[in-house]
């Protein structure tokens, strides 16, 4: 076991990080127009978007939650997440937002939202949006560099080229660092070399946590696992989902409101825009998203696994004294004049050094760029989604007159730039705060409670008005914020006052809600002083509710004509060149196109591909079925019983699907790569397509809307405020 990081070490990180760099200056020779910088030229295939974007969500930052989150609560409470699996599946097969999304081919969310809605909502939007978005994303690098410093032993400062007195910060100059790398990858390309990277990154990632997980089983055995995650006091189990009333609030209300919310929320969040867009056609777009219940490989299992390993090590008596040493190195760390080390960061990143003195000289290196590859991935495409919809979304649409393509690639590039040095500051100076929870509640709500409404109605109602999608921004942001401040500020200020103003209303308001929570079995309302009574969980709903019935309803009362679908998702006569073609003529029953998704454009290995999920979804649903209704109806399961369960469906199961996807994923992501470049030779770029609207409609396909339509898009645009008139 190691406890220092090695000249080794340093090597295995130093190495693949300038492999990546130089993987992104060749790549950028390909990129030649907005199209490419925004959406990599539409030309991605399956594995090489499912791989890639595998790596952007699954960020260093996610990581150390999932840590912080094993380490303390174990796997019991993440076994009731299979309620939705059914659901999931479904949404995943039938490409549920994302089939409908690609066939608009808007770059941004945004620019849909011009294309179904109106200017006005696309620069409402785009604002709304990239200020969650900026703020949201500003506190990543401050994760990135404590990771660093702790997995890596840094001190908080060092001296600049022996510059006598030029001291600087360990903690920021990693944060630059790691930003720098990624700016270079995605200022070179955009999308298209962020694209590549991150799979190359996620393929590289599969070498490393294979190893990682093989190390594991090298330095720890299953008894001592047991040992250790079974030594846990009543109501705190790491293994059985009936023993964790003292982990989780867990109920029934908590399941149903997380289903509707997946289905409400489907592509709301833009931190991955890039590649909404990016896939040659709708299909392959649906079909990336169909390979994703299979690419994760090793990669969750030595996460889950090196968090079990870490809680080992630390209250294992095999590994007392080495432990005693993580502990001395975290206290010794402790120091609160300085921002950068609080208790709480210190537990945050107790499993980080616990790592060190766990892996080998080398291996130690591997997770170290294994995670430097995840910081960079994130960053790459959370850089790329809100620089761009900054220039794309509130700046495009107000200018008189359009970039050049190449002044616009430069005004996308310095909106990056600007996101990376704000997120620098903001992490540097700010990110230490007790409110980077609250940061995080804000804007989300802000953004989630609306988006839904707009992107479900947008999508898949004719119906849906302007008139609603600005009203439905408006009410449920304001919604949203009320209900965060609600939540922040109710034991403080909100009761105190009600209590000291307005007893007769907050008598009324507590009978209300609490015979309202006695009315329905799944929900538990209490007013108290002590915390506002409905969970935050409960406000993102109620207020997604709200603005999805104020859509609807602001809709029919405003409602004029029907919106042309078809023009807008590029069917019948508006079919676009891109679209898969028709390859199964036969008749395909109903009950398959509704539950998996097959459709005419599904070859025979699609096919096999969407039956391959459904039957493992439901084998693996089977299973929580067996495990939740025995415990339920039959007989509760031990500890040692519950623990066996674990080992064998989440490690020797998992290890068998990890093996085979590892080396296919692989395989499929090098043979996109090399597609990619085919294609972008072979690519005719249009100069219009750069993310322009005009009455409706993409500025690139103005001449085939109207070739079709057989009048000017000017003078359809012109006839709108006409209809107003005759429908008020």
């Amino acid at each position: 076991m190691n406890a220092q990081f090695t000249f080794i070490d340093w090597l295995m990180l130093i190495m693949p990080t300038v492999a990546l760099l130089v993987i992104g200056w060749k790549v950028q020779r390909h990129m030649k127009a907005v199209s490419d910088f925004m959406s990599g030229g539409r030309v991605a295939g399956r594995y090489l978007l499912t791989t890639a974007d595998g790596a952007a969500g699954l960020g260093l930052i996610s990581v150390v939650a999932l840590f912080e989150q094993w380490y303390k609560s174990g796997f019991a409470i993440g076994f009731w997440s299979a309620v939705s699996i059914p659901i999931g599946m479904v949404m995943g097969l039938v490409g549920f937002v994302t089939y409908r999304f690609r066939e608009t081919r808007a770059m941004t969310l945004a620019q849909f939202f011009e294309m179904r809605y109106s200017k006005e909502v696309r620069i409402v939007a785009g604002v709304l949006v990239y200020l969650s978005g900026l703020i949201n994303y500003a506190i990543f690098p401050a994760v990135t560099g404590r990771f660093f410093m702790y997995y890596c032993d840094l001190p908080l400062s060092f001296n600049f080229l022996g510059i006598p007195g030029l001291e600087l910060s360990t903690y920021g100059t990693i944060m630059a660092l790691s930003l720098i790398v990624a700016l270079v990858i995605v200022m070179l390309g955009g999308q298209l070399t962020t694209m590549v990277t991150d799979c190359v990154q996620f393929i590289y990632c599969y070498f490393i946590y294979t190893v990682i997980f093989i190390a594991i089983f090298v330095f720890f055995n299953m008894g001592q696992f047991e040992t250790a995650m079974l030594s846990r006091p009543p109501g705190e189990s790491f293994v059985d989902p009936f023993d964790t009333d003292k982990l989780t609030d867990f109920n029934i209300l908590y399941v149903i409101l997380g289903i509707l919310m997946g289905l409400y929320l489907r592509q709301a969040w833009q931190g991955n825009q890039g590649f909404y867009s990016a896939a040659k056609n709708a299909h392959e777009q649906k079909m990336a998203g169909v390979l994703g219940t299979w690419r994760s490989g090793f990669i969750m299992l030595a996460f889950s696994l090196l968090a079990v390993a870490a809680y080992t090590f630390m209250n294992h008596p095999d590994f007392a004294a080495q432990a005693q040493a993580v502990t001395a190195e975290l206290a010794a760390r402790i120091n609160f004049d300085n921002p950068t080390t609080t208790e709480t960061i210190r537990t945050q990143m107790l499993v980080p050094v616990a790592l060190r003195h766990i892996l080998p000289i080398g291996i130690t290196g591997l997770f170290c760029a294994g995670m430097l590859f995840l910081a960079v991935s994130t960053d790459c495409t959370y850089l790329h989604s809100w620089g761009t919809i900054f220039v794309q979304d509130v700046v495009l649409p107000n200018k008189k007159k359009p970039f050049t393509p190449h002044r616009q690639i430069w005004a996308l590039r310095l909106s990056i730039l600007f996101v990376a040095v704000f997120a620098w500051f903001f992490s540097m100076f700010f990110s230490q705060t007790t409110y980077i929870l609250m940061f995080f509640q804000l804007t989300g709500a802000v953004m989630f409670s609306w988006a839904g409404a707009l992107i479900l109605g947008g999508l898949y109602w004719k119906k849906g008005t302007t008139e609603a999608a600005m009203v439905t921004m408006v009410v449920g942001a304001a919604l949203a914020i009320a209900g965060f401040l609600a939540e922040q500020y109710w034991p403080d200020a909100i009761y105190p006052w009600l209590s000291a103003n307005a007893p007769g209303f907050l008598a009324w308001f507590k009978t209300s809600l609490e015979g309202l929570g006695d009315a329905l079995p799944i929900a538990e309302w209490h007013v108290t002083p002590e915390r506002f009574p409905i969970s935050g969980q409960e406000v993102a709903f109620l207020t997604s509710f709200f603005s999805l019935i104020v859509y609807v309803v602001v809709s029919l009362l405003t409602y004029r004509e029907p919106f042309n679908m078809d023009r807008m998702l590029h069917r019948g006569e508006y079919r676009h060149e891109e679209a898969a073609e028709i390859v199964n003529t036969g008749i395909i029953p109903q009950w398959q196109r509704t539950f998996l998704g097959i459709d005419e454009q599904y070859t025979t290995g699609d096919r096999r591909m969407a039956w391959s999920v459904f039957l493992w979804s439901m084998f693996t649903f089977a299973l929580f079925l067996f495990a939740a209704g025995y415990n339920l109806l039959i007989d509760r399961w031990s500890s040692e019983g519950w623990f066996i369960w674990w080992v064998w469906n989440s490690v020797y199961l998992a290890a068998l699907v990890g093996a085979i996807t590892t080396v296919w994923f692989t395989w499929g992501g090098l043979r996109d790569l090399k597609g990619l470049f085919k294609s972008l030779n072979a690519l005719e770029r249009n100069v219009l397509d750069d993310g322009r609207v005009i009455g409706h409609v993409s500025a690139d396909d103005i001449a085939k809307v109207e070739q079709v339509e057989h009048r000017t898009i000017a003078e359809a645009h012109q006839a709108e405020p006409d209809k107003k008139k005759e429908g008020e």
